[in-house]
């Protein structure tokens, strides 16, 4: 399982989230970490991709109009990825990702 850490930005717009647009953060996240852990190729489906004009910094998909940014940090345990959440929301997040 990769690990993880949460920018205060993250928990500041998570605690925005409907119920059911929690749940289907954490939905997508498990698929994520699923495929990090199964050789890094992620499902297109959670349409990961690097921010233009933002190196290092990824969005992730979770909802038609769900979103969350995030960037890759040293590994904590050997051989695990490591993913550090930026912010979580709807597209408003990409005016400060």
């Amino acid at each position: 399982m990769p690990t993880h850490d949460e920018d205060a930005t993250f928990w500041r717009d998570f605690t925005v989230l409907t119920d059911e647009q929690a749940d289907r953060f954490w939905v997508a996240v498990r698929k994520f970490a699923d495929d990090l852990d199964h050789g890094g190729s992620i499902r297109a489906g959670l349409r990961v991709r690097e921010l233009e004009g933002y190196p290092g910094i990824f969005e992730l998909t979770w909802a038609p109009d769900g979103r969350a940014t995030f960037r890759y940090g040293p590994e904590k345990t050997p051989g695990k990825h490591h993913v550090i959440w930026r912010r979580v929301g709807t597209h408003a997040i990409f005016n400060n990702p």
